[in-house]
């Protein structure tokens, strides 16, 4: 239930519902389309429109008067060719009739993907041996390397990044839809996405205008609206924007919950608190994967829908210090709170109790790191898709989980050589071979293998089950995945018409009224913290100053570096339409003062290494910090590329400084400049901050999670009203961050600020001062 009145409840589901049934109408027009000449559609009288390419070889068949596509080329109606036929009785045929090989690769999922492909890194290709802008080929073209996985591995499920545009994005579904239809068993490809509607903060909204996508908060700025409405809204616009660029499986929501306040992937979280986490989960899953009307195949399965990868079970967000699991250092989460169960509320209470017809959310993505000490069965530390107690004893058995389980990607390849190189995440299992991982994988109950596009290691592991167990077990365990993998491809019709209409797809993607929702909700997700005086809001043309902001060099996950620089923060040709600006502080009427929150590091460092162990304390402030309070033994440790013969990851008594300390010395030299004038300091954060730095130096503080300059200036002229409350606990100091469990929620005391307002979990003011509404009341905790 949303934290909102019955009555807009109401009317926000029907909105949902409407948009549902508008976009199945464009659905069945693009069916009836036949679209260049690289596939054909054939109808069928109260039945699905079927969709098939004639290069393929694929033939339509007549049976009592409907049809049908003979996808095995036999000349005869398979269980599996049989729109009519429940989808569970459909892929246990079709897993039947494939060989092991032909399930090998469909247990594999693509590494990342750019259409045309990227020149270089993540994602590098070439077409005919030649990079793309050399190759003469179409943005649109299959890759070498795609080829390769897509007829010899026998992959069908394509993870893409980037797209040239929605109609390149369209075209390339269609190519590859056109070539995997020719081979063997006729198997459609599974494309999927991780989310792509994050907003691009310079880029100008227009009511009634169109976009690329349309734009939203991030996650944790969809939770501080603490309104799942939206966040279902949300979901049935990303799955027909989705649909539209050729991807039916979204690899996402993440429902971790962000109880170590340091963790880096917060952002991409709906915040700390689990009731909240939970609602805003099965508000997610429900708004991708339901389809109505005449897009609705059965049980809310359809032609809209888009299957939901929730992760990352069993919860990433308690790793020890703050530290992430994609790097070695970050392996262990762990549970000083005793707090494991709270962590899979958002999966059993959320993702698979939800409100709509489809039930239980498609797949899950186990995380990456090593539950510390929580196997109950073995006693085993191993990163959790290796785990039999995590992913069968407690998923599949305890919680009745029989959909797709797919592991996060490359756990089975190797690690770095050394700590910074971003390599496998094979946690727990260093020691063991590539194809005894994917053993190992297999028999802890998981169904697929993110990031690995060959099927050798997979046969390797099939055989090694056969010397264990026998063919016909293998042979059972095979059928077994290979079932749950097909019924996630036949419930969204892809086995009827995978194939999409590109001038229709141009037409749903980034849609005016698409646009206009993600706005709406980014300012929704805004929070106002301060507003000492009633400094907010501003007048429109009130004379402002806005410093520029120095922008340090900073290297991301996949080692690629940005240089350092300084710029505006904002558009500020947006801003000038409202309010007047001056480069003067001495002649401006107020201040605002764009940033972000403390970029406190990852909790390790190579330099430190030379002399220590690597680790360093991660920061949630911009001065330079000294961790006299951090635990002097650390709860896990033990890596061997990381800590080698090294037992303890504390860093106790260690200095770090936020790379962007430079952000607070440009909002207190705007103090000092502006002469005892007001300013304004609009924080864009990513996790909670130690806002004790500045916070009496100011008259307004503004919190944003992932939304365009526009949004933000519509909250300080007062074009709008503040909605958004805080998704977290903000903390009084560092001392109280290291004193907090990682794994237990609103375990912190808060900042209280000058004007006796604690920034507390569920903490937002709005023009008549402290939000108390049915939100407020449904989620705050007492």
């Amino acid at each position: 239930m949303p934290a909102i009145s019955s009555s807009r409840f109401c009317k926000s589901i029907a909105a949902v519902f409407l948009l549902q049934f508008i976009t199945a109408n464009l659905v069945a027009q693009q069916n009836n389309a036949a679209v260049e000449n690289n596939f054909k559609t054939v109808s069928n009288k109260n039945g699905p429109v079927l969709g098939y390419s004639p290069a393929s070889g694929v033939k339509i068949i007549t049976v009592g008067g409907l049809n049908f596509k003979d996808l095995n080329k036999n000349g005869q109606l398979d269980k599996y060719e049989d729109w009519r036929l429940d989808v569970d009785v459909r892929a246990k045929d079709l897993a039947a009739k494939m060989s092991k090989e032909q399930i090998a690769g469909l247990m594999l999922y693509s590494g990342h993907q750019a259409v045309p492909a990227n020149l270089r890194a993540l994602g590098a290709a070439t077409y005919g041996g030649k990079p793309f802008p050399e190759s003469g080929a179409k943005a649109s073209d299959i890759t070498d390397q795609q080829k390769a996985f897509l007829t010899e591995d026998n992959l069908r499920h394509v993870l893409i990044t980037r797209v040239q545009s929605s109609d390149v994005a369209a075209r390339w579904n269609n190519n590859v839809q056109a070539l995997v239809e020719g081979l063997g068993l006729g198997l459609p490809s599974n494309n999927s996405t991780d989310p792509r509607h994050t907003a691009v903060a310079s880029t100008e909204y227009n009511l009634g205008a169109g976009g690329s996508i349309s734009m939203w908060p991030e996650e944790l700025g969809l939770a501080a609206t603490f309104d799942p409405a939206i966040v279902q809204k949300f979901g049935a616009i990303g799955a027909q924007e989705y649909r539209a660029l050729g991807m039916s499986t979204a690899l996402s929501p993440q429902i971790d919950l962000g109880t170590d306040p340091r963790w880096n992937r917060m952002v991409g979280t709906f915040g700390e608190d689990p009731t909240l986490a939970t609602d805003m989960a099965r508000a997610y899953v429900d708004g991708f994967q339901t389809s109505v009307g005449a897009a609705e195949i059965k049980n809310g399965w359809g032609f809209t829908s888009v299957n939901a990868m929730v992760k990352h079970w069993p919860g990433g967000g308690p790793g020890e210090a703050g530290r992430d699991a994609h790097f070695a250092y970050g392996k262990f989460a762990v549970y000083p709170g005793n707090n494991f169960q709270a962590h899979l509320t958002p999966f059993v209470d959320g993702a698979f109790k939800l409100a709509g017809k489809t039930k239980k959310a498609a797949a899950v993505m186990p995380y990456y790191t090593v539950s510390f000490n929580q196997d109950k069965s073995n006693g085993e530390n191993v990163g959790n898709a290796f785990s039999k107690y995590i992913i069968t004893d407690l998923l599949r058995n305890k919680y009745n989980y029989d959909g797709v389980v797919c592991t996060d990607w490359r756990i089975t390849a190797d690690e770095g050589k050394t700590p910074d190189i971003f390599a496998g995440k094979s946690w727990g299992v260093e020691k063991l071979s590539i194809a005894e991982r994917h053993y190992k994988v297999l028999m802890a109950g998981v169904d697929q293998f993110g990031g690995n596009s060959a099927a050798g290691p997979v046969l390797e592991a099939y055989q090694m089950g056969v010397k264990e167990h026998g063919e016909a077990f293998m042979r059972i365990r095979f059928e077994q995945s290979a079932t749950r993998l097909l019924r996630n491809i036949f419930q969204v019709g892809l086995f009827e018409n995978p194939y999409i209409d590109p001038a229709v797809s141009v037409t749903i993607v980034g849609k005016p009224e698409f646009m206009q929702a993600g706005y709406d909700a980014q300012v929704k997700s805004i929070v106002v913290l301060k507003n000492k005086a009633a400094v907010l809001p501003l007048a429109k043309m009130k004379t402002v100053y806005i410093p520029k902001r120095f922008i340090p060099a900073a290297k991301d996950f996949f080692g690629n570096i940005t240089p350092e620089k300084i710029e505006y923060p904002v558009n500020m040709e947006l801003v000038k339409k409202y309010f007047t600006v001056s480069d003067d502080p001495s002649k401006a009427d107020v201040a605002l003062v764009f940033v972000k929150g403390p970029a406190g590091g990852v909790g390790y460092e190579q330099k430190d290494r030379e002399t220590a162990n690597g680790y360093v304390p991660i920061s949630l402030q911009y001065l330079p910090y000294t961790a006299d309070y951090a635990r002097a033994q650390s709860m896990a440790a033990g890596d061997p590329v990381v800590d080698a013969s090294n037992t303890n990851r504390s860093y106790k008594g260690k200095v770090f400084t936020a790379a962007n300390t430079s952000d607070l010395k440009t909002i207190l030299d705007t103090k000092a400049a502006m002469g005892g004038k007001p300013v304004i300091v609009s924080m864009a954060l990513g996790n909670p901050a130690v806002v004790a730095e500045f916070e009496k130096e100011v008259s307004g503080i503004i919190a944003s999670f992932g939304v365009q300059d526009q949004a933000l200036l519509d909250i300080i002229s007062g074009a709008k009203e503040p909605f958004g409350l805080l998704p977290f606990q903000m903390p009084v100091n560092m001392k109280i961050v290291e004193q907090q469990k990682e794994d237990v929620p609103h375990d912190m005391e808060c900042y209280v600020d000058s004007e006796g307002n604690k920034y507390d979990f569920a903490f937002g003011l709005n023009w008549k001062g402290v939000i108390k509404d049915a939100r407020v009341l449904k989620y705050k905790k007492k």
